[in-house]
């Protein structure tokens, strides 16, 4: 039996072996879908947070590439119109929600809000990815009714479909106003690594980066 033969024979066998796991591990894609908040308005985009963390994750084999799909001014409803082409286009693995904000202020009802966010969480799941849910908030100023009604949609559907519900993030910088921009609503440039910082740290866990981080 000649050994170097079947080795040679096998080369090509074990290249495409090789280059399926490198595409399978490229395939791991993590896609942003939110408004302003994620998409950096006023900004840079190289300066919003989602391109920030894309930018430092392209230096961790481990992490997932990240695909900002945020629009600033978008509802839910608006993002989900746009849903089927994105997940047909980046194939993601993970999908964060980051809607509803809009909503609020524009003072959407609820139901239409909650049947929005409940469709794009359908869609990502029948297209086998993970649905990650960011809660939102909004000013008291809408009334406590509304807005008790509005904060309560995001845990009631995480609990509903089995999905993580994570942080609203604004929470931490929207008590500082030095990282707030004049309209009160949206963060400067200075809040954006803090807010890279902060997301990294919430997302590192369902994205399979936990046992890094907890090592360092």
């Amino acid at each position: 039996m000649n050994f170097k033969n079947i080795i040679l024979r096998h080369i090509p066998i074990l290249l495409l072996l090789g280059l399926s796991s490198i595409r399978i591990a490229a395939a791991d894609t993590l896609l942003i879908l939110g408004d302003s908040l994620s998409a950096g308005y006023q900004l840079p985009i190289q300066q919003a947070w989602a391109t920030q963390l894309g930018e430092r994750w392209k230096l961790n084999p481990k992490a997932p590439a990240v695909i900002n799909a945020s629009i600033s001014g978008d509802t839910a409803a608006q993002g989900l119109s746009r849903l089927p082409e994105l997940l047909k286009t980046h194939q993601p693995r993970w999908v964060l929600i980051e809607l509803g904000a809009n909503d609020g202020l524009r003072g959407f009802p609820t139901a239409d809000i909650e049947r929005d966010l409940t469709h794009i969480i359908t869609l990502v799941k029948q297209a086998n990815a993970q649905p990650l849910l960011m809660q939102i908030r909004i000013s008291p100023n809408y009334g406590r009714r509304y807005t008790d009604a509005f904060t309560a949609i995001y845990p009631k559907l995480a609990q509903q479909h089995q999905i993580p519900l994570l942080p609203f993030f604004m929470e931490k910088i929207a008590i500082k106003p030095e990282l707030m921009q004049p309209d009160g609503l949206h963060p400067t440039a200075e809040a954006q690594p803090e807010i890279t910082d902060l997301m990294e740290q919430t997302l590192a866990p369902y994205v399979g980066l936990a046992a890094e981080k907890q090592a360092k």
